[in-house]
């Protein structure tokens, strides 16, 4: 998993059938000194209702996909699975 930080929202009409209804979020993925990249920018299907500016929790690739009930054909490898309330180091 990684951590972003919600940037912007991505709105469009027209999209593949299994990305109906989902929300995609513009998500700046943050380096290990929990600073953003400022330029590695990944979209995500939002799954718990994150909103611009908050910091995420991201999970990549098939584990992405088991997230919705039937993951054959879903076109997702990004997903916001959990919104981070603190960093501790």
């Amino acid at each position: 998993m990684q951590v972003g930080k919600v940037v912007g929202s991505i709105v469009s009409t027209q999209k593949h059938e299994s990305l109906k209804g989902m929300k995609l979020m513009m998500v700046d993925i943050l380096d290990g000194e929990q600073g953003l990249t400022g330029g590695r920018i990944e979209i995500a299907v939002d799954t718990v209702c994150a909103g611009v500016g908050e910091y995420v929790l991201l999970t990549r690739g098939s584990s992405a996909r088991h997230i919705f009930e039937n993951d054959k054909g879903t076109a997702v490898d990004c997903a916001i699975v959990g919104i981070v309330d603190s960093f501790e180091k």
